[in-house]
């Protein structure tokens, strides 16, 4: 083990670009002692034995009671939280729903105060350490021509 490093596992978080008309996501504000009141996408941790695409589609439905297909892997990024001494790897998906027409519903209220989409180029403040770190390096979630 390295000098002053924790035996501590990083834990890894799988998370969903929902798009909508190829400009909006999917965000909530967290009830969270980690990111509180921060702008995050919809997600959670990994069990063990699954696979992205199934955690990203159980996540989703758990938070938000849609079902997502054209699940496909984004990019990861490595976070570091040393307020609270954590460590996640965040896996970024991307998916649309099944019935685009269906409002998001939040199914988790004691985390999260509501789901609602927003443009990518107009996201709303703060958002949530990953996803910033994402922004600030100029990824974009959408398909490209």
């Amino acid at each position: 083990m390295a000098p002053g490093s924790s035996s501590r596992a990083p834990r890894v978080a799988v998370v969903v670009c929902l798009l909508k008309d190829n400009t909006k996501v999917l965000l909530g504000r967290r009830r969270s002692s980690r990111g509180d009141s921060t702008f995050a996408l919809p997600g959670g941790h990994l069990e063990f034995g699954e696979s992205f695409e199934e955690c990203a589609g159980r996540e989703m439905m758990e938070e938000t009671g849609l079902a997502i297909h054209n699940i496909e892997l984004l990019t990861v990024t490595n976070n570091v939280f040393s307020d609270d001494n954590a460590h996640y790897v965040t896996v970024f998906m991307r998916a649309t729903c099944v019935n685009p027409e269906e409002p998001p519903r939040n199914m988790e209220p004691d985390k999260c105060h509501g789901w609602d989409w927003y443009r990518w180029d107009n996201l709303p403040q703060p958002l949530f350490h990953p996803l910033q770190n994402m922004v600030q390096d100029g990824f974009t979630p959408f398909y490209t021509t």
